[in-house]
This record gives structure tokens, sequence and C-alpha cells, in this order.
């Protein structure tokens, strides 16, 4: 695909005329019958909108079919790394539709059909990607769920997605850990309603499960089944759901259409990551992620590219050089990843020696997504690489990037550090206040989308059309509520302050407390930090700091937490109410690397909650607690000077 015009042609034609710009868009697209004019409707029920209907496609076909019939079959597809396994493989696209097309036969044997839901819990490993696509080859509505997730978040999935079979592996490692998945699932079983028909199981040699004649059956037994043929799809059928968090407890079943996602994909490969087919692309998450399906598995693929997928960390595996031994091996043109991964590995190799041992001559772009990143380390990632750092933003629910600095048009203005970018094509991105009115520029407010949403966002939530209208459309009617806060600057760059819980309300005064954490990590003994509003008779809230020391550095605490202190009142003044601040070991992170920074606002306010199924490790929240309580957070509020 070729950008011949520039972005801010492009991106007001999207709003203009967006049905006239997305035709053209899903052109780029082999289906097996084009949709027809208007490809933008809306249902006359639910008043929720749909692209493409009456087009028919398949997404699986479109990935591998296609580029085999058209000089890609001895192109890599896929290439695996797993140092954890010490593993390296390659699959051509003729191999992957090989395995692919024999593994959906498999799956038919078993009963599964067009429309059925398909549970997947799994590492990521290439059998993993083999089964999505196997999924959608038949129709079968995928459902990846983070492999290790507790049994009670699985048998939630399980009830609510009602899946006819289950695909796990035997189990998983983290680092050295040998997590077994099978026993998970059985105690997921026992606790849910829906029973499967199966549960497919791949054996991992390190760690073989046990298998039940009842219901079990074996993933390379699945594969000597005859290939099948891609069964033709609608458009606006559902090629997975993805659950995210929600307020309630219950997860929410993000929906994906196969037309829309295939179409806003395969555009955003070019003009958003400005890669071409056959260059080597490396999203490095999990697929258990939104960032997995997107640009570990359908994007790479539709777009004929050669996609990385990694089984391991970005630190002790075996060292926190180990991304950069994958960008010169694989000779990586994009690399997408989490700021978080940055973070750990800026706090091992603080001087980036490591990146200087591998020639990472083919790497183009770094492009950063999944929570904010602070400047600090958008410019050392910067600087230790030498190209380009990205910071982009995009949503579960949207699938692919609302905010980006595209870097496939010419034209673009270049990245600036803290900020996300301008808004893609596609997307109408408004800055409101609580009573929905658009917000001066510099001013933070609540970032909502105008509808119609572009194609590959969620159409509706699984099976509850009620809680998608709640979630995201009753805020601000005629517009899409992100949930998160932000603002417009001078120069039009918009930045995501983060989640509208994040702004903090001290003494009347509304601050951001991702701008406290931009200030606390450029303290050179600071490798990440969480900034967290506590409850405060005397103000409402008032602003803490846990920061987390780079390695190697032993300061001495008191005179950091005044350095720190004094970093808050320099930059954003007394009014801030920032007194205290506390070096923990680590931070409580979901699997995906986002900080639980609800979670330790409830601990250090001392409010009950529930550790999230997501988190990392729960034996942090513990440690942090010793430290809060050693350290009395918070009593330096009880008493305040009379003058600041």
């Amino acid at each position: 695909m070729s950008l011949t015009r520039s972005y801010p042609a492009d991106h007001a034609a999207s709003l203009q005329d967006p049905e006239e710009f997305w035709d053209a868009q899903a052109r780029q697209l082999a289906w097996f019958q084009p949709p027809p004019r208007p490809v933008l409707s809306q249902d006359s029920t639910t008043g929720f909108y749909h692209w493409f209907r009456g087009g028919q496609l398949n997404t699986c076909w479109l990935c591998l079919d296609y580029h085999v019939e058209n000089s890609r079959a001895d192109q890599v597809a896929l290439i695996y790394d797993s140092p954890v396994t010490h593993t390296v493989r390659r699959y051509t696209y003729r191999e992957l539709l090989d395995l692919t097309s024999r593994f959906a036969g498999g799956l038919r044997q078993l009963g599964v059909e067009r429309g059925d839901r398909v549970i997947i819990y799994m590492p990521n490993m290439p059998e993993a990607v083999v089964a999505m696509l196997a999924c959608a080859r038949l129709g079968a509505v995928h459902s990846v769920v983070f492999g290790g997730f507790a049994p009670h978040e699985l048998a939630v999935r399980i009830d609510d997605a009602q899946p006819r079979v289950i695909i796990c592996a035997s189990a998983g490692l983290e680092f050295d850990k040998v997590i077994p998945y099978k026993p998970l699932v059985e105690a997921a079983l026992q606790r849910a309603v829906h029973q499967p028909a199966a549960v497919v199981v791949l054996q991992r040699a390190f760690c073989p499960a046990a298998l039940s004649a009842a219901h079990d059956a074996d993933y390379q037994t699945l594969l000597q089944a005859a290939p099948v043929a891609a069964v033709p799809l609608e458009s606006i059928d559902p090629l997975y759901i993805l659950y995210t968090s929600g307020t309630t407890g219950k997860p929410k079943g993000v929906v994906r259409d196969n037309g829309g996602h295939a179409v806003a994909l395969k555009y955003s490969m070019a003009a958003i990551y400005g890669v071409q087919p056959g260059d080597t692309f490396w999203a490095a998450s999990d697929i258990g992620w939104a960032v997995g399906h997107s640009y570990c598995v359908y994007g790479p693929l539709l777009h004929g590219c050669t996609t990385v997928l990694f089984e391991g960390k970005p630190v002790r595996t075996p060292d926190a050089g180990t991304f950069w031994r994958v960008v010169q091996d694989h000779q990586v043109r994009v690399l997408f990843t989490a700021p978080t991964a940055i973070r750990a590995i800026k706090k091992e190799d603080a001087a980036g020696a490591l990146a200087r041992q591998y020639n990472l001559r083919s790497l183009r772009h770094l492009f950063v997504a999944g929570e904010r990143c602070d400047p600090a380390t958008y410019e050392w990632a910067g600087r230790t690489l030498g190209v380009p750092v990205v910071d982009h933003w995009w949503q579960t629910e949207s699938g692919w990037p609302m905010l980006a600095t595209l870097v496939g048009y010419p034209d673009m203005p270049a990245p600036k550090a803290g900020s996300a970018g301008f808004p893609v094509p596609g997307y109408d991105v408004r800055i409101l206040d609580e009573a929905g009115q658009s917000v001066p520029r510099g001013i933070t407010g609540l970032v909502a989308v105008r509808l119609p949403l572009p194609p590959g966002c969620l159409p509706t939530l699984w099976q509850d059309d009620a809680r998608f209208r709640s979630s995201y459309l009753e805020t601000f009617p005629g517009y899409y509520f992100s949930g998160d806060g932000g603002y417009h600057d001078a120069d039009g760059y918009l930045y995501i302050m983060g989640r509208v819980d994040d702004v903090i309300n001290v003494a009347g005064h509304r601050l951001s407390t991702g701008e406290m954490e931009e200030l606390l990590a450029a303290h050179p003994a600071v490798a990440e930090c969480a900034v967290l509003g506590i409850a405060c008779a005397l103000r409402g809230q008032v602003p803490i700091g846990l920061v987390v020391l780079k390695d190697g550095q032993t300061p001495d605490e008191p005179q950091l937490e005044q350095e720190l202190v004094q970093l808050i009142r320099g930059q954003i003044g007394a009014l801030a109410c920032f007194r205290q601040a506390a070096v923990v070991a680590r931070l409580p992170k979901t699997r995906s690397g986002k900080i639980l920074r609800k979670t330790l606002r409830q601990l250090a306010d001392g409010e009950p909650f529930t550790v999230p199924s997501t988190i990392d490790d729960p034996l942090i929240l513990d440690e942090i607690r010793q430290v809060l309580e050693r350290r009395a957070i918070g009593q330096a509020f009880d008493n305040p000077p009379a003058s600041r």
C-alpha cells in the first residue's frame, strides 16, 4: 500500500467522508464478495454502527492463503524466538498455512463450526498462533486467555463465552519457573457451569500433562487431520472475544468483527508503522493482550510481513540485552513494546552498554504503548537505540491506535516526548469537560471520540449491548468515552495522562499524577515510579510517591525524598502538597506491565480491595504495605504546617 496523500489531507478526508475513505482502504484486501455501498450502516434496533455489512471474506485466508497464492509462499511468516526454552523456529507462509488448515480440520472433527467459541489458554508459542488462525479459518470465535490466569478468572470466561473447545498448553515458563496449565484448566472447569465438549492439550516436553480419556484430546493428533478450506464469513461476523477488566468485577468481552478489523489493521501497518510487505515486525507482547492479537498475529500477516513471536521477558532471559539480540538476529525493522519493558531494561543497564554489543542497523523505529511513556524513559530509549521513539495510544476496545505519529506519512510532524501524537485517520478525538464541552488547549479534560468510530473498533460487547452502551456511549451522547484524561498542547500534540482515576483533586486543584510521575522518573536514581492520590481530611487528596531505584543506586533515603519533593515543588508548586516518597523494591503490575495504581491507592488508604486477577505477583502488595507502615505514609498530613 502506498500513501500518496498527506496526513492532514487523509485525516480530514476520513472525517468529512468516512465511507469514501474506508471504502478505498477496503479495496486493498481480496474479498470473496466486496462490500456493497453504503459501507457504513447503523442498526435500526440498537443504534450501533457496522462497517462493510454484506461483504464476505475470511481473515485466515487473507493472512495465509492469499500470500501463498501471490508469491510469498516461501517467505518466512513467523519466527518463534524463545530464550526460556532455547528455541528458534521459522515458518514460511506455506508451512503456516499447512499447519493451520490441518489443525482447523482437527477442530472440525471435534464439532467446531462457524459461530462456535473456542478458548485458547497458551503462552507465546507457534501452536497458539495456529490455533487462533484455525478458528478464524472455520469462522469459530476465539477467545485467548492469558496463560496462567487463575482458575476463577478462567471459569468466569468459560461461563461467559461458553466455548465448545478449550485449547491449552500443558505448561508455561516464567524465567526458570514452570507453571503447569492443565491443572489450572481442570480447576476452572470444576468452578464453571458450562462444560466444553473437549480440552485440547499441547504437550510440552518439560512438563507433560496427564490426559483424561473423557474429554481430553492431543494437539499433535489433531494436526493429522485432512486440511480444510477457509469458510466465507460475513464482514460483521465476530472474529474474537477479548476480555478486559470491568468496574463491576465481571470482565467485559470486547468483540472484534472480521471485516472492519482486517481493513483497519492492513491500513495501519503502512500508515502508522511504516512497514512494507516482507519487512520483519516485532510486537513484544503476549498474545493474550490486544497488542498480541493485532500486531503479533493479524496485522503483520495481513500485510505480508514476517512477525516475531517472543516467549520470554526483556530481562533475565538471560540478561537485559535479549531484546537487542532479537532485533539483530532477525533483522527487525520495527519494534513495538510497552514502556515498562524499556524501564526494566534501563534499570539493569542504565548506561545502555548491552545495546552497543549488537548490530541494530535494521531497526527504524521503536513504538511504545500500553501505558504512558514518561519522557525520561522515552529519551533514554532514543539515545540508546539511535532511532525515533514513537509513543502512541490505543485501547483493547479500539483494537488499533487512536493517536500516533504515523511514520508512513512523509509530512508527519516529529514525535514529541510525553505526547501520544495526533489522531489517526478515522478518529475524531476531542478533549471535553464534564459537561461535554471542548476545553482550551493546555487544559486537561476527558478524552472522547466522536461517533461513528472507524473500522476495527469494537461494535459491542459479547452478549451485552446494554453494558456496551452504559460503559462507553452514555457519558457523552454521540461520543465514545475512553475513560482517559488528556490535553492538546499549543502545537496540537495530544497527551494522554492516564485513566480519569489518576487525576486527583488537591484542595480544589485538579492535578495529574502522570505529570508528577514524569518529574520523579527524571531523577537520576529512579528507575520507575508511581504517584498515588491518597485521602486527606484537610485537602481531599494528597499525592505520595513510590519509587524503584536503578540497580546500584543506594542513596540516603531521607535525602532522596527531599530531592523528589523539591522536584515536584519546583515544577508544579506547593499547591501539589507532595511531601512523601518511599523507596520500594518493585511495583505491582498486571501481566501486561501496567502498574496497579488503583489497588495501591486503596492499600495506602486502608480501604478493602480484591487482589486483581491480572496481578503479576500478589506478594508485592504485602511488601509495599510494610513499607507504608514503616514510613507512616500519610501521617505527615495530619498536622500540616501553617504556611507552605
